[in-house]
């Protein structure tokens, strides 16, 4: 009786997945082709997945758009491609008089050819780059000042604090920002309830109200324990095996103490009590400052008793912000694959197409803007891999004319056609290892 439910499930997922890949690849071969126009490269095909073409129309360029039936990539086919590699065809570049050889990839100018080939990461990086922009535009960011901004949803027991409260200090530490919140969370003793010292209307007074980092739940990652036993953003955690707890960090150090035990957990939602059960999970966790520490976690991250006052932010503070999450996201990746193949952390973290598939379909279930920022991340991550100096990709190909701009001539046919061999190697390898941590880690 649990097919319909469990097929319905596996097809969200499939159809997220290939959503969110089908939209990457296209932005991704579209750089390809856009700038290869720009450089005087003529595309002769222009492709959403491969195998047999389910729809096609040729545009006013000579350009075939097409969608193919298998959406699990893409590629745009140059003239002088011999395939989707961009492999050379050099029966067919023979055949060209010297005004078609210069628009065909091989033909074409060094410069030209090294900015179609690096315009696919490029263009991924931008479509990330835009993405959490656009997020910091409409959402605004939060203000210097621990101003307290629309309230949360909470037990009433826990409110004390209205819109526009300015924090002034907490059971006697003073507050001088926002930051400052964080700080004076760890240092005072969790309790049920704090005296905030605030500024209302003018009137400096003083509340009563939760500790400022309650265990309430702000965010819920995908494949973790938390997102398995059914937590939702917007939780509030009251208890850790039987024991109340007041403060974010009392759950993390019940749950690092678990030691991957089972631990039974009350928690708040909307007026309700609801207890689960679920085991912490052994978790390589990436530090701001770099390097990686490994941590017993149930998927969750914490909030604020309060939301802080956001304020809007111009389109170029956006960007910037935009620029500096991508960043944050390449040098993490980086970090982490330098970690796994100096064995400081397990190479399980390293996910396959089942385990993107599935992070693809959990998020999606969480809401279009949490679909949306994965789309941007899984972007800058294929970006990424795509620059890796492996011939087949982008990288690769840089390389070749790294090594042509310095000797004055590109490899030998022969020597490319090894290369490419090795290089469709070393992909297969690597995916075949990725798929195999999604069946077995």
């Amino acid at each position: 009786m649990d097919f319909i439910p469990q097929f319905g499930g596996i097809l969200f997922t499939i159809m997220a997945f290939v959503v969110a890949l089908s939209i990457i690849v296209a932005i991704h071969e579209y750089g390809h082709y856009i700038v290869g126009r720009w450089s005087g490269i003529h595309a002769e095909v222009f492709s959403i997945g491969f195998g047999p073409v389910l729809i096609s129309r040729v545009d006013r360029h000579g350009t075939r758009w097409q969608i193919a039936a298998l959406p699990f990539g893409g590629f745009v086919k140059f003239l002088g491609d011999s395939d989707a590699a961009s492999g050379k065809d050099g029966a067919a570049i023979d055949a060209l008089d010297m005004a078609e050889r210069r628009r065909s990839m091989h033909g074409a100018p060094l410069w030209a050819r090294s900015a179609t080939v690096a315009a696919g990461p490029v263009f991924n990086f931008i479509l990330s780059i835009l993405v959490f922009a656009a997020f910091s535009l409409v959402m605004g960011q939060a203000v210097n000042e621990a101003v307290v901004g629309e309230p949360r949803d909470l037990p009433e027991a826990m409110a004390g604090l209205e819109e526009g409260d300015v924090i002034l200090s907490i059971d006697g530490l003073g507050v001088a920002d926002l930051a400052d919140v964080f700080v004076v969370s760890d240092q005072i003793t969790p309790s049920p309830t704090s005296i905030y010292e605030i500024e209302r209307g003018g009137q400096v007074i003083s509340v009563e109200a939760a500790n400022p980092l309650i265990p309430y739940i702000q965010s819920v990652q995908p494949q973790s324990a938390a997102f398995d036993a059914g937590i939702l953003e917007g939780d509030v955690i009251t208890s850790v095996n039987g024991a109340q707890v007041y403060a974010f960090r009392e759950l993390r150090e019940a749950v690092e103490a678990s030691a991957g035990d089972p631990i039974e957990i009350s928690l708040w939602r909307e007026g309700d009590q609801i207890d689960v059960t679920l085991s912490p999970r052994r978790v390589d966790l990436p530090l701001a400052e770099g390097g990686y520490e490994t941590r017993w976690l149930i998927g969750i991250s914490g909030g604020l008793l309060f939301s802080p006052q956001v304020e809007s932010v111009g389109p170029f503070a956006a960007i910037g912000y935009g620029a500096e999450q991508t960043l944050f996201i390449i040098k993490s990746s980086l970090s982490g694959l330098w970690h796994m193949v100096t064995g400081a952390i397990s190479s399980c973290n390293l996910q396959g197409p089942i385990g993107i598939a599935e992070t693809s379909g959990e998020v999606a279930s969480q809401g279009l803007d949490s679909f949306i920022w994965f789309i941007a991340v899984l972007s800058t991550a294929v970006g990424l891999l795509n620059l890796f100096p492996i011939p087949v990709l982008d990288g690769g190909h840089l390389v070749f004319h790294a090594y042509e701009a310095v000797v004055g001539r590109p490899p030998s046919d022969k020597a490319m056609r090894i290369f490419m061999s090795a290089g469709l190697t070393i992909m297969l390898s690597l995916m075949l290892f990725a798929l195999t941590n999604d069946l077995f880690c």
